[in-house]
């Protein structure tokens, strides 16, 4: 019976995180990173490892939603594949290198830098900020060094980096549809990235983890995870034609706002 509980848990998340995505256009890690950590906490799981499990477990789930978000937008003819090619391989030396990184940072530490970039994600939202489209084409070298950043940050943080692709690729002046779609479609090379960092990190870091565990991916979570976003991410992206999506996004942001909070008053 216990079991059966986490199950639903995880699947409501799943459920929640899918339709949000789906609705806004918007990762899902902000959110699903602080609500496993309270639910690994909850299931007395080591505080040592819920904040790393919490972010290996979110980067797997994307990999499996950015599939999905990305043939959504290739079927619209919307990504721009000649972009992706080029941040590509800057994207998974990024992602890979920061989830191995932080296996060696403090639980503490990674919280607060984890909270700080929620707090610039919420208010970056809330606002509506965007940069203004000065830049020309980028090039295959500037594109492969902005995929190495994007790609640790957003590997540190567990996101498909969206918040940090699609003002970057606004300001190379790509339209903002076209930036969302190649920035979907970014989240698969960072997922895959991270995720793999995540599982070797884990691996050889010889910490004790759950079982069920692969590295710093909790698998019963991930199953349960992928289910809800997968059922409801349709659903979401349906709704953004009859729905008040603006206003749902500064109430999601506000969402963030209280949630990252939470974790930081824990933490202090």
């Amino acid at each position: 019976m216990p079991e059966l509980q986490w199950a639903l848990y995880y699947l409501i998340l799943g459920l929640v995180v899918g339709y949000f995505s789906g609705l806004l256009g918007i990762g899902g890690g902000l959110l699903m990173v602080p609500v496993l950590v309270f639910l690994f906490e909850a299931q007395h799981i080591p505080a040592h490892n819920t904040l790393h499990l919490a972010l290996g477990t979110s980067m797997a789930t994307i990999l499996f939603t950015s599939f999905s978000s990305a043939w959504q937008h290739h079927a619209h003819r919307a990504v721009h594949w000649d972009i992706f090619r080029f941040i590509t391989p800057g994207l998974l030396l990024g992602t890979a290198l920061g989830a191995l990184i932080i296996g060696y940072v403090d639980a503490f530490y990674l919280s607060i830098f984890f909270v700080l970039f929620v707090y610039f994600a919420a208010t970056q939202m809330l606002l509506g900020a965007k940069p203004d489209a000065t830049r020309d084409y980028p090039s295959r070298t500037e594109a492969s060094l902005a995929g190495m950043v994007i790609g640790a940050i957003s590997s540190i943080v567990s996101i498909g980096g969206g918040v940090l692709s699609v003002p970057y690729l606004v300001w190379h002046k790509l339209p903002l549809r076209n930036a969302i779609a190649t920035s979907a479609a970014l989240g698969i090379p960072i997922a895959l990235g991270g995720s793999l960092g995540y599982i070797v990190n884990g691996l050889l870091r010889g910490v004790t983890l759950p079982a069920y565990s692969l590295g710093y991916i909790y698998l019963p979570a991930l199953l349960w995870l992928v289910i809800g976003t997968l059922v409801t991410a349709p659903l979401g992206a349906k709704a953004t034609h009859r729905l008040p999506v603006n206003m749902l996004k500064k109430i999601f942001a506000l969402l963030l706002f209280v949630l990252a909070s939470k974790m930081l008053f824990k933490l202090l």
